[in-house]
């Protein structure tokens, strides 16, 4: 108990009630077990760091605590909460990875003298029953810790290699990439022959559904076509072939719309 002495000489001045002092015995035997505590509450902060210590603010509520957890060697977290029920505290141990949870009740009256809070010698009425009962009912065996990390990193494994899984479209802190200019240099070489509207002497498509005697000025596929194609659709020049024709919706009837001779001919 001599890493638990000098943690409750360190927190006494945080300690003013029974379940002040369970507390800080559950985390030492969580601290022993493999485990450094990041912060209270069950959130992450931008101020949490690995310590055996408790956080500042660990017994700001008397009546509710919450300590997270980290491995010191893998990937798995805990959050630690006790809630107090009449002269008990109930204990809730969960891993936040696997979601496997674990709880003890302990009785206030039976484990700590209120009366000498101060005093670290005789303040725990039972400290090996207690440290017995969090080890079998509380905390996580060794052995169940590595299953569950291994489970953990066999799951992320076969999420990578599933094949039907679909990747994101941009990963995250993944560069978006660069399109260079295929009429630039060193890509100048046949560049006329990308060009569908054949700005470049010498180039475009043989059959160009953009030169049908319809108005053409000032379009390029790249700003987009309106009710069709959104701006930025085709990459600077990129062969395109408009899937619809281009002023569709010019005044006047469309062919498309006009029926079929004799569609109204019952007979036919």
């Amino acid at each position: 108990m001599a890493g638990l002495e000098l943690l409750y000489s360190c927190c006494g001045d945080s300690i003013s009630c029974p379940q002040d002092a369970v507390v800080c015995f559950v985390h030492w035997e969580v601290v022993k077990s493999g485990y450094k505590c990041l912060g209270s509450g069950d959130e992450a902060r931008s101020s949490d760091k690995k310590s055996e210590l408790l956080p500042s603010d660990w017994s700001s509520n008397k009546a509710e605590y919450a300590l997270r957890y980290a491995s010191e060697h893998g990937d798995a977290q805990l959050l630690l909460k006790a809630l107090l029920v009449d002269s008990a505290l109930v204990f809730n141990l969960m891993n936040r990875s696997t979601r496997q949870s674990s709880d003890v009740i302990v009785n206030l009256n039976e484990h700590v003298d209120g009366a000498h809070l101060r005093t670290f010698d005789s303040v725990f009425k039972d400290a090996g029953g207690l440290a017995a009962a969090l080890r079998s009912r509380l905390l996580p065996s060794r052995d169940k810790r590595t299953q569950a990390e291994q489970s953990e990193r066999t799951r992320r494994r076969d999420d990578d290699d599933d094949p039907l899984r679909v990747p994101d479209r941009h990963p995250r802190h993944a560069a978006q990439p660069h399109w260079p200019d295929p009429m630039g240099p060193p890509f100048s070489v046949g560049g006329a022959d990308l060009d569908p509207l054949g700005s470049m002497s010498g180039g475009g498509m043989i059959v160009d559904p953009l030169r049908m005697g319809y108005p053409r000025s000032g379009f390029h596929p790249s700003g987009g076509i309106p009710d069709i194609l959104p701006p930025g659709a085709v990459p600077p020049g990129a062969r395109f072939d408009p899937f619809g024709p281009v002023g569709r919706h010019r005044p006047g009837p469309d062919p498309d719309h006009m029926p079929p001779p004799g569609y109204d001919d019952m007979f036919m």
